[in-house]
């Protein structure tokens, strides 16, 4: 298979940071672009101050240097029909178009496609007016979780605790710019796992499991954010679960897809719970998971421009994937206040030297004008390790988190644990 010698990757945080660390490795040593990027990125590629979702912009660029392949990274730019753009200008690119996007941009089209197929999933109802919605969630029993229908940047999501909490969580995700429509649904119980899949039609390539952090406080307390943290693999994804979860899952979710005549090219990010009852779909997401890609790509030896590539192309029955038996976690450094307001600007001071098994991948940050790096987003960095063990990848991600300077820095120190104390 001839690969692509130039590639672009779109987007800015830590999920390209990592497909650019992987596509760096293939052995066909591609040129790699990334817009807009970030200082960790610009280290080992060209970045360009393009914005991810400026469509005509991406094209233009993309035409003018020649770019083989691009790898789309953000969710906002696969719905607003990037890939469609690249494609109707002759350029293969990995990530759905806006018709397969739609199953991340809209959580009600994605639960009327797992009821319409029967994937398990848990109950529940659509709303575009408060009062119904506070009606329902009067009648159910808490939890109780309510979600905005569009994207809200891993933010759209509210488990409430309490029927209050409920009915104030309708309020304020109608409230939400953009957001017409609320999504309210029984709260699934059990250990929350994520399943990255490279889909090209029909065929399919489960990736090595991962389990993502999501709440910002130790214990899984506090609100949800957009990831603090993951290990890989999920232990409690056993390989006899890992089958069940093909068969009643992955499979119908794939032909299900393609069966509403969505011709879908790149990830599908299952969220499950793994309940007593067996596993239930959360939701979907149509790209790389951040934090879950940071874990899960450096336990791909397969060649990843090779994998992505044979997906956009139609070939991906073509790829073997091979995976490494290490155990990979990252911590991720937050500013202090996420997710609610916090500073940016913030000094930081990496270390001169790591050990060979951490990697710091980039996330929000920039450079001040003295050339300083500084914090520059809610997520900062992630911090990743590669070893043999859970436990050691841990230690060493943990001693390189310490080391790190930055006043307004955050992290959790509890990454993996639930699967550490099983062990």
């Amino acid at each position: 298979m001839s690969l692509p010698r130039s590639v672009l990757v779109v987007g800015s945080g830590g999920r390209e940071h990592a497909l650019v660390d992987a596509l760096r490795a293939s052995p066909a040593a591609p040129r790699l672009h990334c817009a807009p990027g970030n200082p960790g990125i610009a280290a080992v590629a060209t970045c360009v101050p393009i914005a991810a979702d400026d469509v005509a912009g991406l094209v233009a660029y993309a035409q003018r240097e020649r770019i083989e392949f691009v790898v789309v990274g953000p969710e906002v730019p696969l719905a607003l029909g990037l890939v469609d753009a690249l494609t109707q200008a002759g350029i293969p690119a990995y990530g759905p178009k806006a018709d397969g996007a739609r199953l991340e941009a809209s959580k009600i089209y994605t639960k009327e496609l797992l009821f319409k197929y029967g994937i398990p999933t848990a109950p529940a109802q659509f709303f575009a007016e408060a009062d119904a919605a506070i009606a329902y969630v009067r009648s159910r029993p808490a939890p109780i979780v309510v979600k905005a229908d569009g994207l809200a940047a891993g933010k759209g999501v509210v488990v409430a605790l309490s029927r209050d909490e409920a009915v104030e969580a309708v309020r304020a995700l109608l409230a939400l710019p953009g957001q017409s429509k609320i999504l309210v649904e029984d709260c699934l119980v059990g250990e929350e796992t994520s399943l990255l899949v490279v889909v090209s039609g029909r065929d399919y390539v489960i990736l090595p499991t991962s389990q993502d952090h999501k709440r910002i406080g130790e214990g899984d307390t506090g609100p949800n954010t957009g990831g603090m943290g993951a290990y890989s693999p999920a232990d409690a994804v056993t390989p006899a679960l890992l089958a069940r979860i093909d068969r009643e899952i992955v499979r119908p979710s794939v032909d299900g897809i393609a069966a509403e005549g969505i011709d879908f090219r790149g990830t599908l990010f299952i969220g499950l719970m793994l309940t007593e009852s067996g596993p239930q779909v959360l939701e979907y997401n149509t790209r790389f998971g951040d934090p879950e890609t940071q874990v899960v790509l450096p336990r791909i030896e397969t060649d990843v421009l090779a994998l992505l590539w044979s997906a956009a192309i139609g070939q991906l029955a073509q790829v073997t994937l091979r995976v490494r038996p290490e155990h990979a976690l990252c911590v991720v450094i937050a500013a202090k206040g996420y997710p609610g307001g916090y500073a940016k600007g913030d000094p930081i001071v990496l270390p001169s030297a790591l050990p060979t098994s951490v990697n710091i991948l980039h996330a929000g940050t920039a450079r001040n004008a003295a050339g300083q790096l500084v914090t520059n987003g809610g997520r900062v960095l992630g911090i990743t390790a590669l070893a043999p063990t859970l436990l050691h990848a841990a230690a060493d991600a943990y001693v390189v988190c310490d080391t790190i300077e930055c006043a307004t820095k955050y992290f959790r120190r509890d990454i993996g644990a639930r699967a550490l104390h099983r062990i």
